[in-house]
């Protein structure tokens, strides 16, 4: 009877199942997690080992078979310009990432880029293999042949969720998304003749392809002269043709203008050996197949060059030269229809065996549908999402974007675009998903207020985050009084929305914005005065250099809008820079210390001085009002203990009598529990001219 009750509710249900509309799956093809990350690149796996740390319900989805597929094509002459300068002469973890571009963050000391690839400029193979044993070696959820090919919003308890489909139909629910797709669809112009120009995705790399060619390049950016470079020892000639004029990476301190290490073909243009750079836009132009001088014979001598009149040649002309014609298909175009027959000095007047687009890449926006539709930013000409300040969606609750697809944020400005600077703002984004979603405020460190200028040279001196993503992340000090919080590395154009960000307040006190810049005045790069050595006109220094903001409460978002052009942050209560330093060791006192140490004090209202435990003692014995740094430490049995160097240091100043016994202990202990913990440069913060 049990067997026959088996078999009818069997039946029963199989019709149902059958039933089941083409939208909806069963439970063995719906996957739920609390967050999703779309892409296993670099910024990918660097939000999948935050998640990992903090044990969060998440999944890395990866439609290809392996980490870092872009870096398996491109570039396509497979030399990365990201630095791997793995000896700096330090020890110290946090400071040398200021120049290892590549490697991601993590708590393994031993995890870096420099086990895979000791180069300067690693090749382009090694940077899949160094993701590979991130992921590994970390154990980080990723599931790869995952091709996600729809993505739309859905309610999920109440609150905004998304839901994924993958190329076999099954779904991921999910409460978070987070997108790290990067940017891999090619950037293309539409103009008339289009179809007749090559890919950089798709040109062959041999330079024995190009010899003896004349090669027309649209673009000006590292892509376009990394192509050029390639084959500037084998093709005839090489132009360069694009809107805006090419901008040097040295010059603007942008490291997505042209950098350096490929811009040979700048020496072959202005040294005038066939090669140069041509302005002009896209839109317009129009490349006609023809023959040589546009179908006319030229008089005199003949030619004896190998490209003869019918093999086919490219012409760059205008569409609005070509009247009826049809660029694309049309085999008589005559000499009215280029731009040479009306100006014979045209630049660009001479035939091209190859037309070669380098245009660079945009974002995938086809996989959102229209209820998780991500608009377009207004700069870097739509190819990238527009995101808040915390990097999220602005249209899309609850989906975040992560690395360059989140560039639009600091674009031209900072290094937001690049893995040494996404890195950063991947941990700051979650930190904000811990606060938001688990309710896990930003970590802050505790200080007395007597250790703040001991603590922000320590950090301007070696934090890797703030040095990176100049102008972008900064460190926040919310003033207590006789104590002080320390966040790192919030993103300062959400200040307006620092409490619900953070889960800190701000006080009655208000707070101090610790942030690297580069000076706004315009300067020849390498020419004379283009440092500022003087201490005292420290607000001219040009080169990147600290900047402390104090705001007696937080920004709002209308102060924010209405900030001074180029300016981070809008006009604070008072501001504090930094004098540049050519070592960037802003550890000298006087040129950095002293003069910071006296701008803290006016905001904090407090002396800030350092004393010895003997003149604190000489002091509490005739004074009623002990300075700060006695207070917080001779009183609480801390302070310095005296050693030959500072005795020394103290005599010479006159603050001890020269017949003071010089004899120490052996083991010369100087600084107490925190100046340990707050590193070298504290040393500078002693004031001897007291």
């Amino acid at each position: 009877m049990e067997s026959v009750l088996a078999v009818l509710c069997l039946l029963f249900f199989v019709p149902l199942v059958l039933s089941i509309p083409d939208g909806y799956h069963s439970g063995n093809s719906t996957h739920h997690h609390d967050y999703c990350v779309l892409g296993a690149g670099p910024s990918g796996l660097q939000m999948g080992y935050f998640l990992s740390r903090s044990q969060r319900d998440y999944i890395i989805l990866e439609r290809n078979s392996g980490p870092g597929s872009f870096f398996q094509k491109y570039p396509r002459h497979r030399k990365l310009i990201s630095i791997n300068k793995i000896y700096t002469g330090r020890r110290n973890r946090e400071f040398n990432l200021r120049h290892d571009w590549n490697s991601l963050l993590s708590d393994r000391s031993d995890l870096l880029f420099q086990r895979i690839s000791q180069d300067l400029y690693p090749e382009a193979d090694t940077y899949p293999l160094y993701l590979s044993m991130f992921e590994k070696e970390l154990g980080l959820q990723v599931k790869y042949g995952t091709d996600i090919g729809r993505i739309q919003a859905s309610d999920l308890t109440g609150n905004k969720g998304y839901i994924l489909t993958d190329q076999h139909g099954a779904d991921y629910k999910c409460r978070v998304l987070l997108v790290s797709t990067g940017l891999w669809v090619p950037q293309q112009v539409d103009f008339v003749g289009s179809d007749l120009v090559e890919g950089y995705e798709s040109i062959p790399v041999d330079p024995e392809e190009y010899k003896d060619q004349a090669v027309l390049i649209l673009g000006k950016g590292n892509s376009a002269f990394e192509t050029a470079q390639s084959i500037l020892g084998r093709a005839s000639r090489i132009h360069l043709y694009s809107p805006s004029p090419v901008r040097l990476a040295w010059q603007t301190h942008y490291v997505g203008d042209l950098r350096a290490v490929n811009n040979e073909l700048l020496d072959t243009y202005q040294l005038k050996s066939l090669d140069g750079l041509v302005e002009g836009g896209l839109e317009d132009i129009a490349i006609v197949r023809g023959r040589r001088d546009g179908g006319r014979r030229r008089a005199g001598k003949q030619r004896t060059r190998k490209t003869s009149e019918s093999k086919e040649l490219y012409y760059l002309t205008l569409s609005e030269l070509l009247g009826s014609h049809n660029g694309n298909k049309s085999t008589n175009i005559t000499a009215e229809n280029l731009p040479g027959y009306h100006d014979d000095n045209f630049s660009l007047r001479q035939p091209y065996d190859r037309v070669i687009r380098c245009l660079g890449f945009h974002f995938n926006f086809s996989i959102f549908d229209g209820s998780a539709r991500l608009p377009h930013s207004t700069c870097a000409r739509g190819r990238l999402p527009a995101v808040t300040a915390w990097y999220e969606g602005r249209t899309t609750p609850n989906l975040f974007i992560l690395g360059t697809a989140a560039h639009s944020r600091d674009y031209r400005t900072s290094a937001g675009g690049f893995i040494h600077g996404f890195r950063y703002t991947v941990r700051a984004v979650h930190k904000i998903l811990e606060q938001r979603y688990h309710n896990k405020a930003w970590q802050a460190t505790r200080l007395a207020s007597s250790q703040l200028l001991s603590w922000i040279l320590k950090r301007v001196n070696e934090a890797s985050g703030p040095y990176q993503m100049f102008g972008v992340l900064g460190d926040i000090v919310l003033l207590q009084g006789s104590h002080c919080e320390y966040l790192e590395e919030f993103p300062v154009q959400a200040l307006p929305e620092f409490s619900s960000l953070s889960g800190r307040n701000v006080s009655e006190h208000g707070l101090l914005v610790v942030i690297m810049q580069y000076g706004l005045n315009r300067t020849d790069t390498l020419g004379p005065g283009r440092a500022e050595s003087e201490w005292t006109k420290a607000w001219k220094s040009n080169f990147l250099h600290p900047v402390i903001y104090y705001y007696r409460t937080l920004p709002t978002e209308r102060d924010m809008r209405l900030r001074p052009v180029d300016w981070p942050l809008p006009r604070p209560d008072a501001v504090h820079h930094v004098v540049e330093d050519f070592l960037t060791e802003w550890d000298q006192p006087i040129s950095h210390s002293q003069p910071l140490r006296r701008f803290l004090e006016k905001c904090l209202q407090t002396d800030l001085r350092a004393f010895y435990a003997e003149s604190c003692f000489r002091l509490s014995l005739t004074n009623r009002n002990l300075p700060l740094f006695c207070r917080q430490g001779y009183l609480n049995k801390q302070g310095f203990v005296g050693n030959s160097h500072l005795w020394k240091h103290a005599r010479e100043a006159g603050l001890m009598p020269t017949h003071q016994s010089s004899t120490t202990s052996a083991d010369d202990r100087t600084f107490s529990e925190y100046l340990t913990h707050a590193g070298a440069a504290v040393t500078s913060t002693i004031n001897f001219d007291l």
